[in-house]
This record gives C-alpha cells, sequence and structure tokens, in this order.
C-alpha cells in the first residue's frame, strides 16, 4: 500500500460532493494517508466557510465534520516541520500553511497529493521544480 500526505482539498471531498469526489475517495481506499494536524484546522474552516456560502446547512457541516474526525487518516505533529516549511514558504513565496503539507511529504518520503493546481504550478516554476516531484494533483494521484 503506497503512502500519501493529504491536504484539506482532499479530506473534505469524501464528506461534501464536488468536483474531484470519486478520485479522492479511490485514493482514501488504496493508500494508507497522513497529514499534519493542522488538517483538522483546515477542513473546520472549509466546513465553516461552506456555511457560510450556504453550500452546506449547520447540521450537515457537524456532520460532515464527524465524518472526517473519524476518517483514518494518520495525523503527525507539525513542531518539526516548522524550519523547513519556513523555509519552503520564503522560497515559493507561498503560505506556510500549504508548505507544512509539502514538508512533510519531503520528510515522510510520501507524494503530497492536493486538489490545489495553483500552488502545484507554482511548484513547477524553474526553480522549483526539486519540490514538484514530491507533490501530485489528485487526478493523477488517482491514475496510481
Amino acid at each position: 500500500m503506497t503512502g500519501f500526505v493529504i491536504d484539506a482539498s482532499i479530506a473534505v471531498k469524501w464528506v461534501v460532493e464536488e468536483p474531484g469526489t470519486p478520485e479522492a475517495l479511490a485514493l482514501r481506499r488504496k493508500a494508507r494517508l497522513i497529514a499534519p494536524e493542522l488538517l483538522v484546522a483546515e477542513c473546520a474552516n472549509i466546513l465553516r466557510k461552506k456555511v457560510q456560502r450556504k453550500e452546506l446547512t449547520r447540521e450537515e457541516a457537524l456532520l460532515a465534520a464527524r465524518l472526517l474526525q473519524a476518517a483514518e487518516v494518520e495525523l503527525l505533529p507539525m513542531r518539526s516541520l516548522l524550519e523547513k516549511a519556513t523555509r519552503m514558504a520564503i522560497q515559493l513565496d507561498h503560505p506556510a500553511y500549504d508548505c507544512l503539507y509539502l514538508a512533510l511529504a519531503v520528510e515522510t518520503d510520501c507524494r503530497f497529493v492536493t486538489a490545489d493546481d495553483r500552488f502545484l504550478a507554482k511548484l513547477a516554476e524553474g526553480r522549483h521544480k526539486a519540490l514538484r516531484t514530491s507533490a501530485i494533483l489528485l487526478t493523477e494521484a488517482a491514475r496510481l
């Protein structure tokens, strides 16, 4: 079984129907999934935003949160990733939140799977190509 680092853009697709949901569910069934503990806060924030935008009711968001809480994702502490994520965030000129997932992927020798194609496009830019090999788009991961 392959291991992947996932972010909230993947996890939320398990409980909210949106583009990429079938691929996210398939990934969940075929791989060991890990994430920094940040995943919890980011999923909660996404669900809050979906309620705010009236994409979910309060009750639907709370049910989604309970389902995510029970999901089989190994949550790892972030403290040891602080320096590496900070270095990446500065180098990429990108929010450290996303870089924590990437740092965990590098640290654990796993691939980082995300639905954030803008972040991956930034990683594909000339001087960041080495980091791009550690990350993969959800649609690519689903084909593995």
